[in-house]
């Protein structure tokens, strides 16, 4: 695993992000791909790695992170945050989400198919991993995918909730895990529920728990961080996500960069001097709010920029 905090003391550094190295391998296999001319050292040393992150999450690590005899990465226990959804209160983990969480399977699933260029034997677990995912995320009754499931670790306990995790197993990754018409009805369900011109709802409104405002004291404000709030790096997936479901035309990007990247950075334009908030209401207006300039909002949405001038 990677930490992904530092205490300010020098203290022990944190490891309560289940996703941090599956992004490290995402991000190191594109850098690879793109710097073709990279030195031996850096490539080997990137490729072992790629490699450990692999075959330690499969062996499984810390807070219960480890590979399920389904092919899918389970992660979690009582008191800790682990994915991006990391509002914690005292002891109160707002969004627990343990189990299998939607989006840690397609970073999983991506993570198996990049190690196994180098090593096919991942080629099993990842095909199982994809079996698995197709038959126990799809909620036909609902036309999204289940947020969770295998809740705390209770095999068939699945959290239902519309949540924008599931756009990154359509969009936003090199693969998708998700296509044809479920990944559609995915795309068309989040953007009819989730989208809003400051990014995507991290909960649906109707949903149990929804909070439309990102107001109050730090308790309330955590309280709503990822319960309604809505967060613009998302649109990067999801820009990548609508356009893929309409075959990822130059049409399509130009299309999908119009009708939800052009309000942000309109966004920026006016009010951020170039930059774009890291959350804002869930509610219309659609007030921002947390960091006035945050760095994963504004990267969002100049890498989906750069692909619409390829496109």
């Amino acid at each position: 695993m990677l930490p992904n905090h530092f205490p300010d003391d020098g203290g022990t550094p944190e490891f309560n992000a289940v996703d941090a190295a599956l992004w490290f391998v995402v991000a190191a296999d594109e850098f690879l791909r793109r710097a073709p001319a990279v030195d031996g050292d850096t490539r080997a040393a990137l490729e072992a790695a790629i490699d450990a992150i692999v075959a330690g999450y499969a062996r499984g690590s810390r807070h219960r992170v480890g590979a399920a005899t389904d092919g899918l990465l389970a992660a979690g226990e009582p008191g800790v945050q682990l994915t991006w959804m990391d509002a914690k209160v005292g002891d109160w983990v707002v969004t627990p989400r343990i189990g299998k969480p939607v989006e840690v399977q397609a970073l999983w699933l991506n993570a198996l198919r990049i190690a196994a260029r180098r090593t096919p034997a991942w080629n099993d677990l990842c095909a199982r991993g994809h079996t698995a995912f197709a038959s126990r995320f799809w909620d036909e009754s609902r036309g999204h995918l289940h947020d969770v499931v295998d809740v705390d670790h209770e095999r068939g306990r699945v959290d239902p909730s519309l949540r924008p995790n599931q756009i990154l197993a359509v969009g936003g990754l090199p693969f998708a895990v998700l296509d044809g018409a479920r990944a559609r009805r995915v795309v068309d369900t989040v953007e009819a529920r989730l989208v809003t011109p400051m990014g995507l709802r991290s909960l649906a409104p109707g949903e149990p728990g929804y909070v439309g405002r990102y107001s109050g004291g730090p308790r309330e404000r955590d309280a709503a961080y990822h319960q309604g709030t809505a967060w613009p790096w998302l649109l990067g997936p999801f820009v990548d996500a609508w356009s893929r479901v309409r075959g990822d035309t130059q049409e399509s990007r130009r299309e999908a960069h119009a009708r939800f990247v052009a309000p942000l950075l309109a966004y920026a334009e006016r009010v951020g001097l170039g930059h774009l908030p890291e959350v804002a209401d869930g509610d219309p207006p659609h007030r921002p709010g947390g960091c006035p300039q945050q760095a994963w909002s504004l990267g969002e949405v100049l890498r989906v920029q750069q692909q619409q001038k390829r496109a």
